[in-house]
């Protein structure tokens, strides 16, 4: 308990584990200041899981998996809890109809999906297909084949997977995943990203071929060039609120 409460008097802010009862997929790293309380804690989490701030529960696991305590005051602060980088914040949703129940935020197999014959897609006018056959009869096939397949391979000499990067355009923060080839997306060397923010495409997947694991829609394949890799935290979105 001595350690716990040094590191508290020491440092401003504990970055835990954060997993989800109903999204078996969602896991992130989330740095908290200590003086958030409890309830703040909770709507920082509603932005990035879905589970509203009423209908969450929060209990807090040691490095080691042993449960210390249910975070059950809403008005007490995070430091209360002597929570050390490591830890890990479960978030139980206990609304039986949340948008996070059933699945329906990670598996796409319960989506009703819209189908479109071949023939009656053919016959559309204004279609990414008639787009895509007017681009490729004005642009000759050789220009992809001329791409070399070492093309960007030594913008990722200080880009490793791991790094935290930023990515433009939009300045979106995260970490590095891949760093290589992806020939279904194109010659050249690729890097994948996991982003913070839910700003991504995929979950690592793409094209089918799988490149690396995240949460859905945090995923990215971007070129060498839109990547810098260095120190970016992760942003607290309570930094710019007024006091």
């Amino acid at each position: 308990m001595a350690s716990s409460l040094q590191k508290i008097e020491g440092d401003e802010s504990v970055l835990l584990r954060v997993t989800h009862s109903n999204l078996k997929t969602f896991i992130a790293d989330i740095r908290f200041s200590f003086q958030l309380t409890v309830e703040a804690v909770k709507d920082k989490l509603w932005k990035k899981c879905g589970t509203s701030v009423n209908s969450m529960h929060l209990e807090l696991y040691d490095d080691a998996r042993n449960k210390l305590a249910d975070l059950s005051d809403n008005s007490k602060l995070l430091a209360f809890y002597s929570p050390l980088d490591g830890f890990r914040l479960h978030v139980v949703d206990l609304d039986p109809s949340s948008v996070t129940s059933g699945g329906w935020l990670e598996d796409i197999s319960l989506v009703e999906k819209y189908k479109i014959s071949d023939e009656a897609y053919n016959k559309l006018e204004g279609t990414f297909r008639k787009y895509k056959e007017k681009l490729s009869s004005q642009i000759p096939s050789t220009v992809e084949a001329k791409i070399p397949d070492t093309y960007m391979e030594d913008l990722c000499a200080n880009i490793k997977a791991g790094s935290r990067c930023e990515v433009e355009p939009g300045a979106k923060r995260g970490v590095v995943k891949f760093v290589g080839r992806a020939e279904a997306l194109g010659p050249g060397f690729w890097v994948g990203v996991q982003y913070d923010e839910p700003l991504g495409k995929h979950d690592g997947m793409v094209k089918g071929v799988r490149y690396f694991e995240c949460p859905p829609s945090h995923g990215g394949m971007v070129r060498p060039e839109k990547v810098k890799v260095g120190d970016y935290p992760e942003r607290d979105l309570f930094e710019d609120d007024e006091i």
